[in-house]
């Protein structure tokens, strides 16, 4: 079976036991390691593995042709994207002041964190952002730091790493998201072609899962050989803070929380309208 996700901690520390042979009666993996951007579009072009790991942003682009599986995504609180500046920010409810007319860098215009920001932004930058920016991850840091950028939307490591750059938060989104309506934060998700027989594709993933969680050292080898340079302790954050519960099961406060994410973004003209039917 082809799949794709990325070589980030959590992904690598999900799939170990899958991808090594590890679940009695799944089928031997030829696994693709790539960005969730680049996932993104192989979904939408139709032309990507049978199983991916994609944002929840691009999901209703690709429903008709991929189901979203209850396991083996990132869902959570406390993990949501942050907007950095390089200066001390306005104190409060006026903090988004500092992006009116701005140029703001982003990884991707079809991410959760974009979507986030979107709707953030709305509400709280007066007259709207300037321009958005899309570069490399690896490269919005920097760009913000040497003033080529006037702020930047990071996800997963920079959470732990942006103090370095000497940038400051401006904003912590998933916080945002989570006052905002009491919700988890959808961010990527496991899609499997409705072709496949996706309930034992969502069998074998929730095994993995349960596989790591009871041998948590089989996979250090795996994750740290996939890690982009992390440390190991900063790896390990990573893993504690996308690995939950949701991860082994979505239940219905984690599909609330997709249906409510992306019908805002719909109503927004974010994305395209959607059956919610198909989320399920």
């Amino acid at each position: 079976m082809n799949i794709a996700y990325s070589p980030c901690p959590n992904d690598t520390f999900v799939f170990h036991a899958l991808a090594h042979g590890l679940i009695e009666g799944a089928p031997e993996l030829s696994v693709t390691y790539a960005d969730i951007d680049i996932t993104n579009h192989w979904a939408l072009d139709g032309e990507g593995p049978e199983v991916m790991k994609i944002s929840y942003a691009a999901l209703p682009w690709v429903l008709d042709t991929y189901k979203l599986l209850p396991c083996g995504g990132a869902l959570g609180r406390g993990c949501g994207p942050l907007v950095l500046v390089n200066s001390e920010p306005p104190a409060g409810s006026k903090a988004g002041s500092a992006l009116s007319g701005k140029r703001v860098a982003v990884p991707s215009e079809r991410s959760t964190a974009y979507l986030l920001f979107r709707l953030w932004a709305a509400d709280n930058v007066p007259g709207g952002v300037g321009e958005i920016v899309v570069m490399p991850f690896h490269e919005i840091m920097p760009a913000v730091r040497n003033g080529d950028i006037d702020a930047g939307l990071v996800i997963h490591e920079a959470r732990f790493t942006y103090g370095s750059y000497g940038l400051t938060m401006l904003t912590d989104l998933g916080s945002w998201w989570e006052e905002d309506t009491g919700l988890p934060i959808p961010l990527g998700a496991i899609i499997a072609r409705r072709t496949l027989d996706t309930d034992a594709i969502a069998r074998w993933i929730r095994a993995s899962v349960d596989y790591a969680w009871s041998h948590p050292e089989a996979s250090r080898a795996y994750v740290m050989e996939h890690a982009q340079e992390l440390s190991p302790e900063v790896a390990s954050s990573h893993i504690a803070l996308y690995v939950n519960d949701f991860t082994a099961n979505l239940g219905d406060s984690g599909y609330a929380a997709v249906e409510a994410l992306l019908s805002r973004a719909a109503k927004e003209g974010l994305v395209p309208a959607f059956d919610p039917g198909l989320l399920r």
